[in-house]
């Protein structure tokens, strides 16, 4: 019994996260597809094979980002982009989404610097990412701060902490490194880092 035990168990840790990624690749699959799929099935009927959808929401986002560098549509697209910013309720919205994409996939990304931080009162540290160091154009008594965002462990949550610059440790970790630490409570470490 112990050995068919260690091996249904084996067979669980083997396979369990074999299959919760594939259903994860397959229902995001699914979402970017049917996003622009679900506009092209009626005209395409029994000629619409899965995947155009996402085929065409790819094409058409490099042909917006390839416009947007052109003159004429380039001023096209800032007008409506000045249009969403002064919206109200809308603006808020527009901004929270644009900053967010900015920061993963723009020059200046976010969460590209792990910090670790003290907590108060306590030998206690936490690992977090820096998503802001000009908190003084937000707030100016912040100039001497900067915005640690710490995720929450299992779960997408987290809080934002302005902390003092000098409170503030900077470590040579990569960033993806340190999101698994943390989503895992500390259960995937990797080989000795370096601090900074």
């Amino acid at each position: 019994m112990k050995g068919i035990l260690k091996n249904f168990i084996n067979g669980i840790l083997t396979i369990v996260p074999i299959i919760l990624v594939i259903y994860v690749i397959y229902k995001t699959f699914l979402f970017l597809d049917g996003l622009l799929g679900n506009t092209l099935k009626p005209y395409l009927k029994e000629d619409y094979i899965p995947g155009i959808g996402l085929l065409t929401t790819i094409i058409l986002i490099t042909v917006l980002g390839w416009l947007s560098t052109k003159y004429i549509s380039g001023k096209i697209i800032r007008l409506i982009d000045i249009l969403l910013d002064k919206i109200p309720v809308v603006k808020t919205i527009y901004s929270v989404i644009k900053d967010t994409v900015q920061s993963f996939l723009g020059e200046k990304k976010s969460f590209s610097k792990v910090a670790l931080v003290v907590i108060p009162g306590t030998e206690m540290r936490s690992l977090g990412f820096i998503t802001s160091e000009q908190l003084e154009e937000f707030y100016s008594p912040l100039k001497d701060h900067v915005a640690v965002y710490i995720p929450q462990t299992f779960q997408v949550a987290g809080f934002t902490f302005l902390i003092p610059k000098k409170q503030v440790e900077i470590i040579d970790v990569k960033p993806e490194e340190a999101m698994k630490f943390i989503l895992s409570g500390g259960m995937t470490s990797s080989s000795k880092q370096k601090v900074k």
